[in-house]
Parts: structure tokens; sequence; C-alpha cells
């Protein structure tokens, strides 16, 4: 409910601005401690990324009452927006984008966490669960860059707006595609992105959606093997229903203005 984020919204935003937070039955300050400002910040920021990776990987909607929470405390709070893109960056290095390379010396176990896989004792995550978890975290990003607080001060800029999403797309075009990883993100991102990027750029934005048909699509063709064709088939009949249509559909699970009266 509209009600409860507010809630959620104002108890964070008391926390790190130096008022006194109920939580558990205790008074909870960040004036108590020379770095609990910093504390908080670094935490609160782990924190939205966690729920990127977790509760949107398993429920999409979910991106959208956390985005906006998170967009409204980086407006008031630069420095929890500084450090959750440092963490987001780290955890999911496909929301730079970037495709890190493995430099030599560097071993197999630790360029896999480069690229963004848990390794538990040299054990590293099943792949449907990796993909997932990067889906979580980019539809999360693709929320976060369309969403302004509704109650804050619409005088100023967003933080973190919508031509981050649009060099994302572009800088994303411009790198030679992965099997899987690729076809996944761009289909995540579009679905929850494209229509707020259709609305701000109009025919730049159909140039880049025609772009990804004719010669995108293609390329990650090229590098995908018969058993990894899932994703990349609801990416192409996706880019080719929008071209159709002329028309990006809203993302499922996007916050209406009825959503705040409740």
């Amino acid at each position: 409910a509209g009600s409860k984020l507010r809630e959620v919204f104002d108890k964070i935003n008391n926390l790190l601005s130096g008022k006194p937070v109920q939580n558990e039955g205790q008074s909870v300050s960040v004036t108590q401690h020379s770095q609990g400002l910093e504390f908080v910040c670094y935490k609160l920021a782990e924190k939205f990324v966690k729920h990127g990776e977790g509760e949107v990987s398993f429920h999409h909607d979910s991106a959208f009452p956390i985005a906006v929470v998170l967009s409204g405390i980086w407006e008031l709070h630069p420095r929890v927006g500084d450090i959750f893109l440092a963490h987001l960056h780290k955890k999911c290095p496909y929301s730079v984008p970037f495709y890190p390379a493995r430099k030599e010396g560097t071993s197999m176990e630790e360029y896999q966490r480069m690229l963004g896989y848990e390794v538990h004792d040299s054990k590293v995550e099943e792949q449907d669960h990796f993909l997932k978890r990067m889906s979580g975290m980019i539809r999360l990003y693709a929320a976060i860059i369309q969403l302004r607080w509704p109650y804050g001060n619409k005088q100023g800029a967003h933080p973190h707006g919508l031509s981050y999403g649009w060099r994302w797309l572009a800088q994303m075009l411009n790198l030679e595609p992965l099997a899987d990883v690729t076809a996944m993100l761009l289909l995540d991102f579009l679905e929850v992105c494209g229509n707020a990027l259709m609305k701000q750029y109009g025919i730049q934005f159909w140039k880049m959606m025609f772009f990804i048909q004719k010669s995108y699509i293609p390329r990650i063709e090229a590098v995908t093997s018969s058993g990894q064709m899932g994703c990349l088939s609801r990416l192409k009949n996706f880019v080719q229903k929008c071209l159709q249509a002329e028309e990006i559909p809203l993302p499922k699970g996007i916050l209406t203005p009825s959503f705040w009266r409740t």
C-alpha cells in the first residue's frame, strides 16, 4: 500500500537525517557514533542491492516500490545513491555495463566472482540462479532511473535519471554480446524501462530498437548455442511486437496514481 511505503520512506529518511527512530523497542540514532551515518549509508545501500538480487529476481513487480523509495532517498541523501551504485556494479558488472576480461594470473574462481557468480568452497552457483540474480538487479536499476518519489521536491533533476538508462543501452549495444546474459539483460531492461525511454527519446529510441532487431540480435545469435535460445527468442518476439505496434507496453507492476491513495 502507498501509505505503508510512505512509512518505510519516512523511517529511513529520519534515520539518515539524524533523528531518533524506534526499532524493536529501542531508540536508534546515527548521532550515537562518529561513524554512525557512514555505516548506515553503507548497510542501507547494500540492503537495496540485496533486494534486487533476491526479492525482485523472484517477484518482478516488487522492483517498483523498492525503486521509488530508493530514488527518493537518493535525492535527499546522495551518499546512499553513490554507495548503492558501487555495491550494484560490484555484484552485477553488467549494470555498468561491463564484461570483465580474465587477466593473466587471475584464478578461474576469482574470475567467476568478477563476472558476478557466487562461489562457495570452490563451488560455483548454477547458471539459472546466477541469471535470475542478475535479472533482478538490472530490473531494479531500470525501475530506479524512471521513478521519482512523489512527495519530494520536483524542482531538481532526478539524481540518476533516464539519461543514465539511455547511456546504459547505448554502451550495452557497443559491447560484443555474451551467450545467455546479453539477451536476458536487454529484455529485462526494455520490459521495465522501454516505455519511459520511448516517451523521452522518441525517434532516436526507435532507431535503437531497429538496430537491435537488424544488427544486434543476429550478433547474439552467432554466440548462442541451440540450448540457450529461450531468452533470445523472447527478446526477438518483444522487439518485433514493439516495432510492429510502434509502442512499448507499460511495465507490469508500475505504480499508478491510485496506488498512493491506498
